[in-house]
């Protein structure tokens, strides 16, 4: 991605980050990527309490902030799954809450040729769905970039791709 001068949203699991001993969360803000919550554990969200959802993200936010002096402003749920309850403990935290339009299914089907395949069913402002903790997904990456690059597709960050900060606390698939 460096090579190519693409930025992304990297949504990070604070206990991933608390065990980052290789600057990879470092490496990603001074490439220019932009950081995201997923929640402390990933734990499904909806089935906490209010308070647990606030300490899932709060934790998160607050073991970043403090690595990397960012305060992220957007937040995926883990499995996409929220409510109400996720709404508004993410609005309470200053977090718009990002989905996806396009699944490549990465987690299930660890295959960099499927993978690339499903996302290119990308369209103008897609959001797509990729886990970088599997090695084919890291793999498809830089096939996914050189198809979108072919088809004249710009690579932004979320907050890029929304032109402003997106609305706290408020769902978002693609633009």
């Amino acid at each position: 991605m460096k090579k190519r001068n693409v930025r992304s949203t990297f949504f990070v699991v604070g206990q991933m980050v608390a065990e980052d001993r290789d600057g990879n969360l470092r490496r990603m803000v001074e490439d220019g990527h932009e950081l995201g919550n997923h929640s402390w554990s990933h734990a499904q969200l909806t089935a906490l309490s209010s308070s647990g959802i606030k300490a899932e993200l709060a934790r998160t936010q607050a073991i970043v902030k403090d690595r990397t002096g960012v305060t992220m402003q957007v937040m995926r749920p883990p499995y996409g799954s929220t409510d109400g309850r996720v709404a508004a403990e993410s609005r309470r935290e200053g977090l718009a809450q990002i989905l996806w339009n396009v699944d490549t299914l990465d987690w299930r089907d660890r295959y960099a040729s499927v993978v690339a395949r499903r996302a290119a069913a990308a369209t103008p402002g897609s959001i797509v769905l990729l886990h970088d903790i599997h090695r084919s997904t890291v793999a498809a990456v830089p096939s996914l970039i050189s198809s979108f690059s072919r088809r004249g597709y710009t690579f932004v960050t979320v907050s890029e791709l929304y032109g402003k900060r997106p609305a706290p606390g408020r769902k978002y698939t693609e633009r």
